[in-house]
């Protein structure tokens, strides 16, 4: 007793002290078997009165390594799978293979399930049994549960559990268990990537550069799918923006195919801007559109904005600086069928407000009529810059004011980094304006682009003092 180490919580039960002090040895291990489950710590088989432990030590190390590669690996800086090989010891059930699937189904959740790993193998001494695979960490101390030695009752099947060598692979482990174990301890690890098409678009950083090609691949190798991995290597240009990249791992084809909220794209990763983390945004303000209303997008890249508003049977007009988003754009308004319904321009964004804006809004407003329920929004998605494109809307337009229902709502994207980013970008957006927006905007946060930095969307109707020269009355 006192090697198995239980010998001091066990004399502390009275009952088990008075009746072990006269009672022979194998009588013993049956007391023990009796206040297994009572005694934490404690596990004891029987059968056929003969006496066995599973020593406490091999259960703990074993859970350690199920979900951590060999440690050789780490500091692993071009791949080498076979080094990822570890054999651990886990709990198996003997069962007959008539009622393999039945088990299975009933201990679903005890079962081991790992990625690339086969729960049931064959019995080396019996071909007409299967040893069922269990995770140690639902089965403490290779102790069956109540619940899993009722459902074996129920299938009279025998419950003991044996130990079994299994050998775990690189294909067994996931994304983030190989980076963990490769990466120096204590440093973050990269497992998340932006995905457009085919392609996983990472952001790693300095210390992570070492073992960049080595991320590449293991993502390919996790993703079904992703044949191309690449890596942000500046900041996002200001003019076009797209960024300079390197492809990591994988083939070098940065042409690529992406589906978002039912509308298909096609577009040149290296050279346009995309980022499939404003999808949930695109479709938030296509939303708030109606068929026959008019949207200007101003920095319309590939078309997000515009084309499913087109679908939507809006009347666009859509304007972007880099021709090759223009060119992009184009492509994919043919793609989605909607190029008659589309004005597509490749003008600097002040110019385009400048230009076909003011030309359709002074055409259209002063025909409006009170009943008329056709709406005029304008979007700049461009958060870097765009709030400072806002004074373009000062004495826009000459004439007299339109009514109030008629006057164009503004969502405009900003980045803040302040304490209060809605206040924050409410501010900017009134010194681009020169007027109060205090009660006519409202503001609305996209994401968290970094620590400490927000994207915000404010939106707006532009005042009709603001927006023509004759003030209001």
């Amino acid at each position: 007793l006192w090697r198995f180490g239980y010998s001091a919580r066990l004399l502390k039960t009275n009952h088990f002290r008075t009746a072990a002090s006269n009672t022979s040895f194998p009588a013993v291990c049956m007391l023990l078997a009796q206040y297994s489950g009572k005694i934490p710590g404690l596990f004891v088989g029987v059968k056929k009165f003969s006496f066995f432990t599973m020593p406490e030590t091999v259960e703990d190390k074993a859970n350690l390594e199920l979900y951590s590669p060999h440690p050789d690996v780490r500091g692993m800086t071009l791949l080498n799978r076979e080094a990822f090989k570890r054999t651990v010891v886990v709990p198996v059930l003997k069962v007959k293979k008539e009622i393999i699937n039945t088990l299975v189904k009933s201990l679903k959740h005890t079962v081991l399930q790992r990625p690339g790993l086969k729960r049931v193998v064959e019995d080396p001494e019996d071909e007409d049994s299967r040893l069922v695979i269990l995770d140690p960490h639902k089965i403490p101390q290779f102790s069956l549960g109540e619940s899993e030695q009722e459902v074996l009752k129920q299938l009279n099947v025998h419950p003991e559990v044996s130990k079994y060598n299994l050998e775990l692979t690189y294909e067994n482990f996931k994304l983030e268990e190989i980076l963990r174990a490769v990466l120096p301890e204590g440093q973050e690890v990269t497992s998340g990537f932006s995905r457009v098409g085919h392609i996983a678009h990472l952001n790693l950083r300095d210390h992570q550069l070492p073992y960049r090609h080595l991320i590449g691949q293991v993502i390919i190798d996790k993703n079904p799918g992703i044949t191309c991995v690449v890596n942000k290597t500046n900041i996002i240009d200001s003019t076009y923006r797209n960024f300079q990249m390197e492809v990591l791992a994988g083939e070098s084809n940065l042409v690529t195919k992406v589906k978002e909220n039912n509308t298909a794209y096609e577009l040149d990763f290296s050279k346009v801007y995309w980022n499939p983390r404003l999808s949930t945004e695109h479709s938030r303000i296509v939303e708030l559109l109606k068929p026959g209303d008019v949207l200007f997008d101003v920095f319309a890249g590939i078309g997000p904005f515009a084309i499913p508003a087109a679908k939507k049977k809006c009347h666009v007009f859509a304007n972007d600086l880099n021709p090759e988003s223009y060119k992009w754009l184009l492509h994919n308004c043919r793609l989605n069928k909607v190029d008659n319904k589309i004005k597509v321009f490749n003008m600097d964004g002040k110019d385009f407000l400048l230009g076909p804006v003011r030309e359709e809004l002074s055409k259209e407003l002063p025909l409006l009529k009170e009943e008329q329920r056709t709406s005029f929004h304008i979007v700049m998605n461009l958060p870097a810059l765009a709030i400072e494109f806002l004074d373009v809307f000062r004495r826009l337009l000459a004439g007299e004011p339109c009514s109030t229902a008629g006057l164009p709502t503004v969502h405009c994207y900003g980045f803040s980094k302040h304490d209060n980013p809605a206040k924050d970008i409410q501010e900017r957006a009134e010194a681009s304006l020169g007027t109060s927006l205090d009660g006519r905007c409202s503001t609305y946060l996209v994401r968290n682009v970094a620590p400490n930095k927000e994207m915000l969307c404010i939106s707006f109707q532009i005042p009709a003092d603001v927006l023509y020269k004759r003030p209001c009355p």
